[in-house]
C-alpha cells in the first residue's frame, strides 16, 4: 500500500476532526475542517449510519493517519503491543509515541509529524550523539535528541525554533530550545497522550 501524497486536509475532513497534519495552519481560520466539516465528495446533510465494524475501522484509520503509518507497519506495532505486558491498546499508543518522528514533533522541533519525518530522513537529528535517519526508530527513557550542529542555521530550523518557543512539550519530555535538544524523562503514560483516540476500538477490530 503506497503512502498517501494527496491533500492532507481531505484526510481530516474524512475523519470529521482535526488530525493536525499541517502544523500551525490547523489552528488558523484557514483549516478545511472548520470550513467544510463533512467528508470529501459528500453533501453536508448526507450522513450514513455507521456500523460497529465501521466505527472500529474508522478509529484504526484515524490513528494511522495521525501518526502517518502504513497498514502493514501499523499491524506490526499492534502485534508487538499485544505481546507486551499491560493493556494492549495503551501499549500500542506508547509505541507510536516513541517513534523518533513523533518525539521530534512533540519536542517542537517540527510543525507537523510529516515535517518531522522528512527532517529525520534527511539526517538533521542525532540521538545520544549518533545520527539517526529512521523515522520509526523507537526512543527509550533517558535518550537525548538534538538537531545536528550544521543544521541549526538552516532557515527552516530557525523558523521552527522560533515557533517552538510558544509550545509546551508533554511531561515525559524536556526541551532546551537554546541548544535545540530534548531529553526523554520517561515513557509516556496513557494520560500523557492527548491524541483523540479510543484505542479499545482498534483492539476489538484486530480481535475479530
Amino acid at each position: 500500500m503506497a503512502r498517501y501524497n494527496g491533500p492532507v486536509c481531505r484526510l481530516c475532513r474524512r475523519e470529521g476532526m482535526k488530525l493536525f497534519l499541517k502544523g500551525d495552519r490547523c489552528y488558523s481560520e484557514k483549516c478545511a475542517v472548520d470550513k467544510r466539516n463533512f467528508p470529501p465528495g459528500q453533501k453536508a446533510q448526507s450522513r450514513r449510519k455507521v456500523t460497529e465494524y465501521g466505527l472500529q475501522l474508522r478509529e484504526k484509520q484515524r490513528t494511522r493517519r495521525i501518526y502517518g503509518i502504513l497498514e502493514r507497519q501499523f499491524r506490526r506495532y499492534f502485534d508487538l503491543a499485544e505481546r507486551q505486558h499491560g493493556i494492549t491498546g495503551e501499549n500500542l499508543l506508547r509505541l507510536l509515541e516513541r517513534r523518533l518522528d513523533n518525539v521530534v514533533y512533540r519536542l517542537g522541533f517540527a510543525q507537523s509529524r510529516n515535517q518531522a519525518r522528512q527532517l529525520v530522513r534527511h539526517g538533521h537529528f542525532i540521538v545520544n550523539g549518533k545520527r539517526v535517519s529512521i523515522p520509526s526508530y523507537l526512543i527509550r527513557s533517558g535518550d537525548e535528541i538534538a538537531v545536528q550542529e550544521k543544521s541549526k542555521e538552516m532557515p527552516v530550523i530557525v523558523e521552527i525554533a522560533e515557533a517552538a518557543a510558544q509550545k509546551t512539550p508533554p511531561s515525559w519530555l524536556e526541551v532546551d530550545l537554546e541548544k535545540m535538544q530534548g531529553h526523554v524523562l520517561g515513557l509516556p503514560a496513557r494520560e500523557d497522550i492527548d491524541v483523540p483516540i479510543q484505542e479499545h476500538l482498534i483492539v476489538e477490530l484486530y480481535s475479530r
